[in-house]
Order: structure tokens, then sequence, then C-alpha cells
């Protein structure tokens, strides 16, 4: 089956970057079944969280790119940013934002949308990541470094395990 060529997809491309696009079923949304369905450990597949400053703060809608299996920290992101509290945009808030579905979000299709991007630190000790294309069903693997270097991401501690 033929993978449709996505907005990150061709970004990735004009900026020469390597990349392997992978289709998983569309229906799943969570990102450790994915991970079972790519055959990959959960800590390769990054999920995209969508994050609301403050009210007047004068912090952009931020991006939180985490593995699978942790949670994202709102207090870590809190502190990072300096403000008292922050918090998780709902999926109505993050579709609206975003002009992605949930489950489909890529920091790769939201560059210059107005997102602070963060990636998560526990990518460096991956060879490579999967985050999603920018839409439900098709993952993007890549290295670290490569995902920082096209979306200025800033490495920051984000995230706790999950509780399980």
């Amino acid at each position: 089956m033929a993978i449709n060529k996505t907005l990150a997809m061709r970004l990735l491309e004009g900026k020469k970057v390597n990349y392997q696009a992978i289709q998983y079923d569309a229906s799943e949304r969570d990102a450790e079944m994915i991970a079972l369905q790519l055959s990959v450990p959960p800590e390769q597949v990054f999920k995209t969280l969508v994050v609301v400053p403050p009210d007047g703060s004068r912090h952009k809608p931020l991006l939180a790119v985490i593995p699978a299996n942790y949670q994202l920290n709102l207090k870590k992101v809190a502190k990072l940013l300096g403000v008292k509290k922050v918090k998780m945009a709902s999926h109505k808030q993050a579709e609206q934002m975003t002009g992605l579905q949930v489950g489909g979000i890529s920091p790769l299709a939201l560059i210059n949308k107005g997102f602070a991007i963060y990636l998560d630190e526990l990518a460096l000790a991956q060879p490579h990541i999967f985050v999603s294309a920018g839409e439900r069903g098709t993952q993007i693997r890549l290295t670290p470094a490569d995902l920082r270097k096209v979306t200025k991401a800033k490495l920051a501690d984000l995230s706790s395990p999950t509780e399980s």
C-alpha cells in the first residue's frame, strides 16, 4: 500500500533528512499500542502533547514530545517555563490549535506555526525514534538529532515514568 506523503515527509525530504515512513492501524491512538504494532520498544515511540500556558502568559503554546511509556510531568514543564502552572490541552483544544487530529499531531507538521517545541531528553538514549507523520496511521522513524535539527526543539526533562 502506498503511503501518502505528508507535510512532515515533504519537509524532511526538502532538508535531505533520512527517514522511514511506517504505517499502522489508524484507529489506534495510544502510543504504547502503536509501539506494539510497530514491534519496537515503547521508549522509541514518541507522542506529541499540546500544553497550554497560563492565561496572560507571554509563553506560546508548547509541544512536548515524550516517550510512549512516560507521562508528561506538568510541574516540570511549568518550572521549565518559569510559571506556576500549565495544563494539557483537551483533545478538542489540541485539534483546534494544531489543525491535526489527536493521534496525528506531529512536531514536524507544526514548524513555524507558533509552537515552542520541546523534546524529552530521554530521546537521546535511542538510536532512532518514531513520531507521527502528521496523520493517524503513519509514523516517521528518524534520529533524535535529525528531529531536533529540523524542528529546533529544545531538550528538556519533561516526563515521569507512567505509573502502572
